[in-house]
């Protein structure tokens, strides 16, 4: 067994030669767009595109190493010195500046956080909180038991879908109906209450390597489903899944123990459902891996990113320079697809065009509502504004 995560590195952390303090020197114009450094020349995992470009405009969610970060901290409490690994859940924008974040709670025993992903909701962050499992004061990794929770950004309220025994590696993402607004009057502890609706869904990755459904219109916890694994990807790890934007099918990513062979599938949140392979056709540099969901003016996208043969999965490039614009890094592509709950297999799921280049380079972070953002941030976080 093997373990993977959006942070599929650590705890090795990646040290980049140091720069003026708040410097955005990564930052350049390129024909691709604008590329913006995020907490530049320090290493970053779990990138998350705003899904609120009204509130938290050019912005990204990402989740912290180690040390000093480059960023222009909001107030006090946020210190960028002497900051301890996966202590705070960040969204800055372009400029570098913290436009909101989120501390763990010592006191209340959290130890880190883990897989923070923006909910499709803009409202609301899925992540998992890491605490001590023999009720002590340490942190040692060995010790340590996660839970799953959303936070609401507007005040930072949480709630906890599992107070324990989740897997380091459930890389949650949460689905919320679209204009949902939490009743002030209701009780944060109910599912309605903190959300305003029973209109969600939750999925994450168990401890068995299975996609585990849960949609609290219908049961809740207690009738919670698991999907079919695909075949042929016996030992793989199973990774990141997305709910779409009407809440009824999944991506996801399969990887090997190398992380040099990967593949994709599109499958519908039913128990008794199909996954359905993204498969590699003619002028991709390789099988899709992160794939995520964009939709646009009654359009719907699967965007992924591509490496080149032999590469790894995870990017150690440094995407300012120009020698790796070029795709030699991999690239970001989305194609249009069109999907239809509940019908025949054979209707159920069909590619509409061919396969767009969004940029030359890995962003694995997915796109902002309003097309104009792609995020990435595996060892080093980048936006980049299309043209």
């Amino acid at each position: 067994m093997f373990a993977l995560s959006a942070c599929v590195y650590e705890p090795e952390q990646f040290v980049e030669s140091e720069k003026g303090e708040n410097s955005n020197s990564n930052n350049s114009v390129t024909d691709m767009g604008t590329l913006y450094a995020v907490n530049d020349g320090k290493q970053i995992c779990n990138p998350s595109v705003s899904q609120d470009p009204k509130n938290y405009p050019a912005s990204m969610l990402w989740l912290n190493f180690g040390g000093t970060l480059k960023v222009k901290a909001p107030d006090s409490v946020y210190t960028t010195s002497k900051v301890v690994q996966h202590d705070r859940l960040s969204v800055s924008d372009t400029s570098g500046k913290v436009l909101w974040y989120l501390m763990r709670d010592t006191e209340a025993g959290d130890c880190q956080f883990q897989d923070p992903e923006w909910s499709t909701h803009p409202n609301y962050i899925v992540a998992l909180r890491a605490f001590n499992s023999k009720g002590e004061s340490g942190c040692k990794e060995s010790d340590m038991d996660y839970g799953m929770f959303a936070v609401r950004m507007s005040d930072k309220k949480k709630f906890f879908f599992y107070n324990k025994e989740m897997s380091e590696f459930a890389t949650p993402h949460l689905w919320v109906e679209t204009g949902a607004e939490p009743d002030t009057a209701a009780a944060d502890s109910t599912v309605e209450g903190f959300f305003g609706t029973n209109q969600v869904r939750l999925v994450y990755v168990n401890k068995k390597d299975e996609i585990v459904f849960v949609d609290y219109a219908n049961g809740g916890t207690k009738g919670a489903k698991t999907l079919k694994k695909p075949s042929g990807v016996d030992g793989w790890m199973m990774d990141s899944p997305m709910i779409s934007p009407d809440g009824n099918y999944v991506v996801y990513n399969m990887i090997n123990s190398s992380m040099t062979g990967w593949k994709s599938f599109i499958q519908e949140l039913s128990g008794n459902s199909k996954p359905i392979e993204i498969e590699k056709s003619s002028g991709m540099i390789s099988e899709p891996v992160q794939p995520r969901w964009f939709a646009y003016a009654e359009r719907l996208f699967v965007m992924w990113t591509e490496f080149p043969q032999g590469s790894q999965f995870v990017n150690k490039n440094d995407l300012s320079e120009v020698s790796v614009q070029d795709g030699s890094a991999g690239r970001t592509v989305m194609r249009e697809v069109s999907v239809a709950t509940g019908a025949p297999a054979d209707l159920a799921f069909a590619w509409a065009g061919d396969v767009i280049e969004i940029a030359p380079i890995p962003m694995i972070g997915g796109r902002s509502p309003d097309g104009r953002f792609v995020a990435t941030g595996t060892n080093l976080g980048f936006l980049l504004e299309l043209p």
